[in-house]
């Protein structure tokens, strides 16, 4: 069997299907894209498989073979870790689609092509191996040195953010379990005989994205400036390298990227966060998708299960905000109003935030990360290294576009064992206005692990009976009940790794 990750996409942007080909039909392919090795011979012509791989960040169909309305690149997988915390409640099952990932019934179904573990597994090392091939270019692109930087740079924040997003998937956070096991590492062009790697240690897969995103952050500061809305730019770079370094405990890395992602874009007013969040034109967004009919997913769409005006997904698993995060928010905050309704006839504090801009043609951009992410990161980093009076004002800042009445005062940094237990610090009051600020957008999961803290859910928050998860080890930070079971295909396919050693538990211990 065919490893995962030796597959190579190519699609094309204005492309309705995804397209796949193996580096062998490159080389035959009769086109002056590439060269006879298969590498891009222009910046020009490596732009058509850079934006497919932009493409297949919001297309459905391509990374599974199965349940594909789930699977639609990044906004699925933000949702995806959305759910399965504490804030993003779904009222019921409804139509099946991220009720397993709600519920922690996934792991399981790690040897079918048609569930969540080889749908990311699937993915996110095809935008490797897509990564790779452009990067092999490196030193013989041709084209303007800021074309060839554009292009380069991209491909290795495209790597970095993917061997990102799969040690937070199938490891646990780093900060502690550096010598886990990680991932395989691969970083060369791959074709059907290239050897698989073993499980490379989580630390050793950090130092490859570091190496990587550092590197792209170079090369785009020196490139053109960003031509979609879609590609990966310098501020872009730099806000995943907050989103790593906030991961990996190193403050003032963090800080630093997070203030210098923040200069391209400006906080967003009340206008700009009222309108449904389907739109990639408000000055505070960085990073996203532009969703034109033509490519609309339709059903297989982020916003066919998060509206209740949906004719489908989101009016059966309707999707409402923890009311006890809900309490935090002043009776004048903006989006207590404009992102909830706690009086919705689908029932109390359905979500509002996310609507379709023209549901006759089933059209609504995707938000991949804007300024407040990064000024919310950067306060964080301030208060972790002591100066709370630089992170209090960054909290007015942002609160003065959302709610006039609000204060802070509060310092340090004590954080309880449970995200429901409260300490009062400013580290605290930070993390909860992340957590109003960005549910539904950044996937709540992956900050509660990287914090080291457990969480449970209630009737009270509004949780339904069915996702209370009541005997899942959700308390423990250690536990491996959030970490993903790597996918039977790829054991199937790769000597290098060993099933009876290398695959993550099953249950959630430790």
């Amino acid at each position: 069997m065919k490893k995962i990750y030796s597959i190579l996409i190519i699609t094309l942007a204005v492309a309705v299907t995804t397209v796949s080909c193996s580096k062998e039909s490159l080389e035959t392919s009769p086109t002056t894209a590439v060269s006879g090795d298969g590498l891009f011979v222009s910046a020009t012509a490596a732009m058509v498989p850079l934006n497919g791989i932009y493409r297949s960040m919001y297309t459905a169909g391509w990374s599974t073979t199965g349940n594909t309305h789930q699977c639609f690149g990044i906004t699925a997988y933000n949702l995806m870790a959305d759910v399965m915390g504490d804030d993003h409640i779904m009222s019921g099952q409804g139509s099946g689609w991220f009720w397993y990932d709600c519920t922690y019934n996934v792991k399981s179904r790690y040897t079918s092509g048609a569930w969540r573990s080889y749908d990311l597994w699937s993915a996110y090392y095809k935008w490797v191996a897509n990564a790779n091939y452009i990067i092999a270019a490196e030193e013989t692109m041709e084209g303007l040195p800021s074309d060839v930087n554009y292009v380069i740079g991209q491909g290795y924040v495209i790597r970095a953010y993917s061997y990102f997003m799969l040690i937070q998937s199938f490891a646990r956070t780093y900060k502690g379990h550096e010598s886990d096991k990680g991932v395989p590492i691969y970083t060369e062009p791959s074709a059907a005989g290239t050897e698989g790697q073993p499980r490379a240690t989580v630390q050793q897969v950090y130092d490859q994205i570091v190496a990587d995103i550092e590197k792209g952050v170079a090369l785009l500061k020196e490139s053109k400036p960003q031509v979609h809305p879609s590609h990966i730019d310098y501020y872009v770079a730099q806000g995943i390298a907050a989103r790593i370094y906030l991961t990996m405990e190193n403050w003032s890395k963090a800080r630093d990227a997070a203030a210098e992602a923040r200069k391209s874009t400006k906080i967003g007013e009340p206008a700009d966060i009222s309108s449904g969040m389907n739109s990639v034109n408000p000055q505070n967004i960085m990073w996203g998708a532009e969703i034109i009919s033509d490519q609309a997913g339709i059903y297989a769409s982020f916003l066919m299960h998060m509206d209740s005006d949906s004719p489908g997904y989101g009016n059966t698993a309707f999707k409402r905000i923890n009311k006890q995060l809900y309490a935090k928010m002043g009776p004048n905050d903006v989006r207590a109003k404009k992102w909830w309704d706690p009086a919705h006839p689908s029932g109390a504090y359905q979500q509002i935030k996310f609507k379709w801009a023209d549901i006759t043609i089933y059209t609504g951009d995707y938000i991949w990360m804007r300024n407040e992410e990064m000024l919310l990161t950067q306060a964080e980093a301030e208060c972790r290294l002591g100066n709370d009076a630089a992170a209090q004002q960054l909290l007015r800042d942002l609160m003065a576009k959302r709610d006039p009445n609000y204060t802070v005062n509060k310092t340090g940094t004590a954080l309880g064992a449970l995200t429901s237990d409260e300490t009062g610090s400013l580290l605290e009051e930070i993390l909860i206005q992340r957590r109003i600020e960005l549910w539904g957008e950044y996937g709540r999961i992956y900050d509660i692990r990287r914090l080291k803290q457990g969480f449970t859910r209630t009737a009270a928050m509004g949780w339904p009976t069915a996702a209370l998860i009541t005997g899942r080890n959700t308390q423990n930070p250690n536990s491996y009940a959030w970490v993903l079971t790597i996918p039977q295909a790829e054991f199937d396919g790769n000597k290098n790794l060993d099933q009876t050693v290398d695959q993550n538990p099953m249950d959630d211990g430790v």
